[in-house]
């Protein structure tokens, strides 16, 4: 990356860019609420004292790829150039065959990762074993660990989702102006960042919408891995299932609470 790119101010004076500047925070705050709701589940596996600090280094970890990858433009640009073919027709060029780049396989890993973690995470809380009580040592040492898996788990994810916000970047503002891109992606996490915590306590008291937010992982996984094959996907058709399901459980939460009815409580987080 050019230093005196990432240095040069003068697109402040160009309505163009404040308005790409705009839309691109814009963009990367509807990116980012699948992060959210990441850092939301995996937070809420750890003791209540733990979970803002969590959330907290999440974000920091989610922000850090971000800008790394926007100063390695050139290396993240090379990931696209395909490493390997495959004996079947590429869906974009079918008188082509399928080439998977650094990228696709990053992506496609990504999203077997989170279909992975997704179903194993409703598993838990609708079928899980309940543990018998342990000591005191013992819990302060599975806490421990737990807190580095989970901090782990949200780093490896944040590479998938840093590198669609990258690519969504790339798209709308010239690769010169570096600094527009990293003024973004700040605007976006600081957003994210006030809004995390409300939306993690929401996802917590309520189990029916922690199981919707396991669900949109698996539609997420899913879309990584049908992308990461070049089947092109529209983000507004998944942005769009997502928000009319939200919709939907929020008339039926509405609903349970104007009748009283006890609300369907979930196994405890396992350690």
């Amino acid at each position: 990356m050019n230093l005196a790119n990432l240095l040069d101010f003068s697109w402040m004076t160009q309505p163009s860019a404040w308005i790409g500047l705009l839309t691109l925070v814009a963009l990367e705050v509807v990116l980012g609420i699948d992060n959210i709701v990441f850092i939301s589940i995996l937070s809420g596996k750890l003791p209540p004292e733990q979970q803002p600090k969590a959330r907290k280094v999440g974000l920091t970890l989610a922000v850090i790829p971000r800008i790394v990858l926007l100063l390695a433009l050139g290396w993240v640009l090379a990931l696209e150039r395909p490493l390997f073919f495959l004996p079947f027709p590429d869906p974009g060029h079918p008188d082509q065959r399928l080439g998977l780049s650094g990228q696709d396989l990053i992506v496609v890993i990504g999203g077997l990762f989170l279909l992975a973690k997704a179903t194993h995470e409703i598993h838990n809380k609708l079928e899980g074993v309940e543990h018998p009580e342990e000591g005191a040592e013992m819990k302060a040492k599975k806490a421990a660990n737990a807190y580095a898996g989970v901090l782990i788990q949200i780093m490896l994810l944040n590479i998938v989702f840093s590198l669609d916000s990258i690519i969504t970047a790339i798209g709308m503002i010239p690769k010169e102006q570096v600094a527009v891109m990293i003024i973004a992606v700040l605007i976006a996490t600081g957003i994210m960042a006030v809004s995390v915590n409300s939306v993690s306590a929401f996802v917590e008291k309520h189990p029916t919408v922690k199981m919707l937010a396991l669900s949109f992982l698996l539609l997420i996984g899913t879309t990584l891995i049908i992308e990461g094959i070049h089947f092109h996907i529209p983000k507004g058709y998944v942005y769009f299932a997502m928000g009319f399901s939200v919709f939907v459980e929020l008339l039926n939460l509405r609903s349970k609470k104007a009748q009283a009815t006890a609300p369907v409580h979930l196994r405890g987080p396992r350690l």
